[in-house]
Parts: C-alpha cells; sequence; structure tokens
C-alpha cells in the first residue's frame, strides 16, 4: 500500500483503507513501516522537537524524533516496558536549508535504521539502529489527526507514513509526461526503459541504463514546480521536483558569471513568473534516467540533470536501499560531477530576468 498518513502545508490525511473509522480498529501494531520528516535547519542552531507525542491507554507509549545542535537526531519510541532509543550523528553544514529525516522499521525482522538526507546534495547519513518496537496504529493517526496532543516545532515542512521501507538516496524528479529527445523524436520519460537510447546536446546519442520512478508525497521537497515556457528557451511548460537541476549556458551565462553554463535548481526559479509550486495535488509520481555519464537531456529545448549516483556501486548494501537495488549491477556506472556553479535563488531570478529581457 505504501503511504497511510500525510501531515503539513495545511494537508492531514490517513488512508481510510487503513485505519478504519474507529479507535478499535486502530488499536493494532504496525510491525512494520517507515516514517519521513523534513525540517528547515534552526538558523540559531538550537535544539528542535520534529515530532513527539506520548499516550497513556491502551498502555503507556512515546515516539520522539529531535534534531539537537552540532548535528544529530535522537528518535526515542516506548511501548509498554520496552524502550528503544538511538542517536544518528550528521554533518552540520550551515549552508544547508532542508533536512530529510527517515526511520525505517521492521520490528519481526528485529531491523531498525535512521538516515538523514539533505534534498539539496547528494549526502546521505544512515545507520542501523537497536531492534525498534512496532508502532502502534493509533498513535500513527493521533500524529496526524490530532495536532493538539503532539509536540512539533513550527520549523517542520510535513512528515508521512509509508507501511513499507521507502528507499533513500538519489530520487527521481521528472514527472511521466516530461518530454525527453530522443533519436526518434520527444518521447514521455515515463516511456523510457533500459535500452532505449536518448539524444545528448554534447555527448551525442546514449543509452538509457535503467529508469527509475517512486510514488511520493507532494509536499515540502517534493512539491511539484511548474517551470513556465519560454523562461530558458522552454518550448513548453514541464512540471518537475523542486531540486531537479537545470544546464543553462549562453552569453548572459557568460556575462554574469563567467561560465560557459551553470546549474539552476527549479526550486531556485519559483517567484511566480519562472516557475510556480503546483497546488492540490497530493501524490505525485516522478521518473528519472540513468545515463552512462550522467548526461543532460534535452526536455522542450532546455537541457535537465539526469539521475546521478556518484560511486555508489562500491557499496551494494547502500546499494539495496535505493531505488537502485533491482538495477543490475553491471548497469551502475560511476559519476563524477561536471563541477558547474549552482545558482542560488537571487543569482537564477537575475539570469531569467537578463534572459527574458
Amino acid at each position: 500500500m505504501s503511504w497511510i498518513a500525510l501531515s503539513g502545508q495545511g494537508l492531514a490525511w490517513v488512508c481510510p483503507e487503513r485505519f478504519g473509522t474507529t479507535a478499535a480498529s486502530r488499536d493494532i501494531l504496525m510491525p512494520r513501516g517507515s516514517i519521513v520528516i523534513e525540517t528547515r535547519i534552526s538558523p540559531e542552531d538550537r535544539p528542535q522537537t520534529l515530532l513527539a507525542y506520548e499516550r497513556g491507554h491502551p498502555w503507556k507509549g512515546s515516539f520522539s524524533v529531535r534534531a539537537v545542535p552540532g548535528g544529530g537526531i535522537v528518535l526515542v519510541m516506548s511501548q509498554g516496558e520496552d524502550v528503544f532509543h538511538t542517536v544518528l550523528q550528521h554533518r552540520h553544514d550551515s549552508r544547508t536549508d532542508v533536512l530529510r529525516v527517515t526511520f525505517h522499521w521492521d520490528s519481526e525482522a528485529r531491523y531498525g535504521r535512521i538516515t538523514v538526507e539533505r534534498p539539496e546534495s547528494d549526502a546521505v547519513v544512515s545507520q542501523d539502529t537497536p531492534p525498534p518496537p512496532p508502532m502502534l496504529l493509533e498513535d500513527i493517526y493521533t500524529l496526524v489527526r490530532r495536532p493538539q496532543l503532539i509536540e512539533k516545532d513550527e520549523d517542520v515542512l510535513f512528515f508521512a507514513v509509508s507501511d513499507e521501507i521507502e528507499p533513500v538516496g538519489p530520487m527521481p524528479s521528472l514527472v511521466g509526461q516530461v518530454p525527453v529527445l530522443t533519436p526518434d523524436g520527444y518521447k514521455p520519460v515515463s516511456s523510457l526503459t533500459t535500452g532505449d537510447t536518448v539524444v545528448t546536446r554534447n555527448h551525442g546519442i546514449v543509452p538509457v541504463l535503467a529508469r527509475v520512478t517512486r510514488r511520493v508525497p507532494a509536499l515540502g521537497t517534493f512539491q511539484p514546480v511548474r517551470l513556465r515556457a519560454p523562461y530558458f528557451g522552454l518550448r513548453r511548460d514541464l512540471v518537475v521536483a523542486p531540486y531537479q537541476r537545470l544546464v543553462i549556458g549562453g552569453s548572459e551565462v557568460e556575462y554574469l558569471f563567467g561560465r560557459e553554463a551553470v546549474l539552476i535548481p527549479a526550486i531556485s526559479l519559483v517567484n511566480g513568473f519562472a516557475a510556480v509550486y503546483e497546488q492540490g495535488v497530493q501524490m505525485v509520481r516522478y521518473h528519472q534516467l540513468l545515463l552512462p555519464g550522467h548526461e543532460p537531456v534535452i526536455s522542450a529545448e532546455a537541457e535537465l540533470e539526469t539521475l546521478y549516483v556518484g560511486r555508489l556501486r562500491r557499496n551494494r548494501a547502500q546499494i539495496s536501499r535505493t531505488l537502485l537495488s533491482d538495477v543490475p549491477a553491471s548497469l551502475i556506472p560511476e559519476h563524477a560531477r561536471a563541477g558547474l556553479k549552482v545558482l542560488g535563488s537571487f543569482e537564477a531570478i537575475t539570469l531569467a530576468e537578463a534572459r527574458a529581457a
């Protein structure tokens, strides 16, 4: 089933099929699942309670996730006398705006894992935990539907609960209808698969090694962004994830930044004219292509970055936790970054205005 509960940005949704209509139907244990929390980092480097709740019935229990100064995530759970506690230390970076914290648990398999990701970069820090207790379905319902009973920092963007072990690491970022140029013309990215080929601007025709896809809540750093034509030469609007990056070159780039090309995350263009957030969407399915050299593809005459995997192929255990787990090892390449400057919001909007003038 996957996602069963969402909370954030005015949304408080639980899956009626899973939660039923009465409290009695929710007094059952959920032995396996994932909780994903996205939060802005406190600029004052203060402690943050990302999510916390305590109850006394039908037995004592609690759940809390807190971010501590210096780069630490503290997770505490209890069910009756069974108490679980773990701490993940991650590299503190004052330049980071958003963190994504994912906690996986499989109590029957005695497996737990906590991961911290920075959506604007490739940074992933993950570690196994002691065997966690199961979650009570009623607790998840309370976290979403009874905000007066929980503690949550105002910087939390959203949290979501899945009844599956959700993947972490490289994420897809193109909706299925995004056109990608192939030797036979433009095709929707969702129609491409291993063995197909795509046309690139500087590397000719290259093979598709794999296409990855994932359905996620349309919240936080997953909320779709509509890139609007004709900015940056787009022939049509494109809907992408916020951290999908465009590769932009031209005389304005050389004049403003002294470089042949720069990278612009879609989120940096959201200002009401070059790009806008898509509203009224609860879930979104993204796709992305894995190419041999991380080559950009051509879409609506613009260049879009493809999936970047770095040296992930050297760590089979880490690959097993990503969307690449089913891709044959022989097809997973090693990627090197092109070293292009990534523009911030002010620079990106300045460039958009210069090119529109």
